[in-house]
């Protein structure tokens, strides 16, 4: 049974269909498909499961196909230009609408790529990955990462649809649906402590992937994101929050070199953390980490920081981030599990303990 949300935004709202199966039906690619012209965009690992199923649903298009390698060490300006290569060698006009087949990399990718070709052209999600279902797809937040930074060069550029079907779940690796399951638990920690209650029932269900516990995750957290993301688009306020585990996360994954540390694993890393550094200043009690750090480990997920980056690096990392703000770091911290709020009020010395 498919479940549709929208994600409130006046002119650029859009739904977010949620089933199984869902690219098996003929028409609910193609009713947000504008022109007729069209540029799938997948990678290495997706393209042989997925790609012709998408293609066997747009017969009545020009359809090309541009397969990217798979991995976040391949989210970068130089692959990037692999798209724009396609989209001008295919003299494919302001008309066309590129579709990302694939996870977050791929969604990322094909979302600035949209942003930027003929200063703008539709783009539709069809997010492959639990983190990609749950996050990344959904909010409009596209970019590549730098040598410096993890997603310092990007764009807010909404899609027309989100389709996450979640069969595709199916040929995804463990490691992989727990780096998803730390962006689902993150939602929880921010401003759903029901939701966290829940996930702490059903976590040993959504690792053995039943199908009905899963689309519920899913549903949960596109929902609680939409209803932030309508709120602030751009992330000026309340969206921030959203950023829980993530300037620590972008750090470690900066750090050890992209695609050693899964983004989810980054973060799960990063919200212990944060959580740490919120119960070193009273805000939360002992216990609740304790609760963070075994619904994570329940989850498939390191909590500890790798030893392989000193203090000294940690904390150069840190600084470069869309979070700083006149020299000093905006952290999502907890004021009690469900309870998320921004703050620069913490002590530098307590933040670079965190490492020690």
């Amino acid at each position: 049974m498919m479940k549709t949300l929208q994600v409130a935004l006046d002119e650029r709202s859009y739904p977010i269909y949620i089933g199984d199966n869902l690219l098996s039906q003929p028409d609910l690619l193609t009713q947000h498909i504008r022109g007729k012209e069209v540029l799938i965009v997948t990678n290495e690992t997706v393209a042989p499961l997925y790609l012709q199923k998408v293609l066997d649903r747009l017969t009545a298009y020009r359809c090309e196909a541009v397969v990217l390698p798979d991995g976040e060490e391949f989210k970068n300006l130089t692959v990037l230009n692999q798209i724009f290569d396609k989209t001008l060698s295919s003299q494919f006009s302001r008309s066309v609408t590129l579709i990302a087949l694939g996870g977050g990399v791929i969604g990322d990718m094909t979302g600035f790529a949209a942003a930027c070709y003929q200063r703008g052209v539709p783009f539709i999600q069809i997010p492959t990955t639990l983190l990609s279902q749950v996050d990344s797809s959904v909010g409009g937040k596209t970019a590549v990462n730098h040598a410096l930074g993890k997603n310092m060069i990007g764009a807010f550029y909404q899609p027309q649809c989100v389709i996450a079907d979640t069969s595709t779940l199916n040929t995804l690796d463990d490691r992989q649906l727990s780096s998803g399951l730390a962006e689902v638990i993150k939602y929880g920690l921010i401003n759903d402590m029901e939701f966290f209650v829940w996930l702490e029932q059903n976590m040993s269900a959504l690792r053995n992937r039943d199908q009905t516990v899963l689309a519920e995750a899913i549903e949960r957290s596109c929902r609680d994101k939409a209803d932030i993301v309508a709120q602030d688009e751009r992330e000026q306020g309340v969206r921030a929050l959203l950023n829980l585990g993530h300037t620590f996360g972008h750090a470690i994954e900066t750090g050890m070199g992209y695609g050693t540390v899964l983004h989810g694993e980054g973060v799960a890393i990063g919200m212990v953390m944060a959580a740490e550094l919120s119960f070193s200043m009273g805000w939360i009690a002992e216990s609740d980490c304790t609760r963070i750090k075994e619904i994570l480990v329940a989850a498939g997920l390191p909590i500890s920081p790798p030893k392989e980056l000193t203090t000294e690096q940690f904390m150069s990392l840190m600084s470069v981030d869309k979070k700083v703000q006149n020299g000093k770091i905006r952290l999502i911290l907890l004021k009690a599990i469900g309870q998320a709020v921004i703050s620069d009020d913490y002590s530098a010395d307590k933040l670079a303990e965190l490492w020690a």
